[in-house]
């Protein structure tokens, strides 16, 4: 099969490996159907994540028909049907499981495309398949293209941003990030909670109208400049800060930010992956009752956010900005990688079926 492989050397490769096999009797091989590419690939790339390896098939998202099944796979699978992969492989039973935070499960966790090889691909092995992939009925009105947002984005803009910012109705809001998570969040903030002003704070001038024109009652561009973002965005709390701040870029500048921006009694929601150390103003923070809550996604949430969106709740369909197939990976990381070049959010790609003589068929 192709695959999108890892070098370790800020570049991918695509290459020829061996079709995955059941290891264990709970794994199932999925054959992929729409994979996409994770802002934490990215950071793979530039050497963030010491646990990923050169040669490592990347990716951890992905809808797919199962190809095979362990004999010890739980839940009502079968061959042939529809599923979506969850970012975050669960055993189900170990201790952090059934603390309901598979995140850090004892034999999980983030490991597909990170520890394990994963979804950018033709083919990939899930292990713990019963807790690790969810089914997609039938007759879902969800495009499986869609869906495969529900792999990692939305769950992590859900768990990671609005239940972590502990959001209520008619609190104050501020967002950083205008990336898909962040968006993501903006939508579930207005259209489930409420909130009495949600800010949206970006770096590019076409992502700050996209969040004007998502319902952001206000934005601002760090271009303008750390200290001045802070002083406008307060001066429309009275200087009082604001309840919640989501913080979804992962860098020291969104994390200064986030405590400039946060008001006494509020909560810092931190979901950015961050490549490097960062301060933490205690000298100012101390005395201000605040709460800083980190989070890797666990996506228990999926089943409810496929209902969600099945009932018109949430509606996801504005992440998927970009379509390539599998013959064109380069391009799909191209647009990705640059995003602000590109206008792009998530990108979408359709693995493309062999012929009988193993070339793919399709184009972009």
């Amino acid at each position: 099969m192709k695959a999108v492989v890892y070098t370790g050397a800020t570049k991918i490769s695509i290459e020829e490996r061996p079709k995955p096999a059941i290891l264990k009797p709970t794994d199932a091989i999925v054959k992929l159907l729409h994979t996409t590419i994770c802002g934490t690939d990215l950071h793979i790339l530039q050497g963030h994540v010491t646990t990923c390896t050169p040669g490592r098939i990347i990716g951890h998202e992905g809808v797919g028909l199962i190809d095979e099944l362990g004999p010890g796979v739980a839940g009502n699978f079968t061959v042939g049907q529809t599923v979506l992969i969850s970012c975050i492989t669960s055993c189900g039973t170990c201790h952090y499981c059934r603390k309901a935070i598979p995140s850090q499960c004892e034999d999980g966790g983030w490991i597909l495309g990170n520890k394990i090889d994963g979804t950018q691909a033709e083919y990939v092995r899930i292990p713990h398949a019963g807790f690790s992939l969810h089914a997609l009925p039938a007759e879902t009105t969800l495009d499986p293209q869609v869906a495969v947002t529900l792999s990692d984005t939305v769950p992590t803009a859900y768990e990671c941003g609005i239940l972590n910012g502990r959001i209520r109705p008619g609190a104050s809001v501020a967002i950083i990030g205008t990336g898909p998570i962040g968006l993501m969040s903006l939508q579930m903030a207005r259209g489930l909670f409420g909130p009495a002003m949600t800010v949206v704070v970006g770096r590019g001038q076409p992502r700050i109208e996209t969040a004007k024109a998502m319902g952001a009652d206000h934005a601002f561009s760090v271009l303008d400049g750390v200290d001045a973002v802070v002083s406008r965005a307060l001066a429309l709390t009275k200087g009082r800060g604001f309840d919640v701040v989501i913080e979804a870029v992962g860098n020291a500048e969104s994390f200064e930010l986030s405590q400039g921006l946060v008001g006494a009694g509020g909560t810092i929601a931190s979901l950015g992956v961050f490549g490097e150390s960062c301060a933490l103003h205690l000298e100012d923070l101390w005395h201000r009752n605040i709460c800083l809550r980190t989070r890797l996604v666990d996506a228990v949430s999926t089943p409810d956010l496929l209902r969600m969106v099945e009932s018109g709740g949430i509606d996801p369909r504005f992440l998927v900005s970009h379509r390539f197939t599998s013959d064109n990976f380069h391009g799909a990381y191209e647009a990705f990688g640059n995003s602000s070049k590109h206008g792009a959010l998530k990108v979408v790609v359709t693995m493309q079926e062999r012929s009988t003589n193993g070339s793919t068929n399709g184009s972009q």
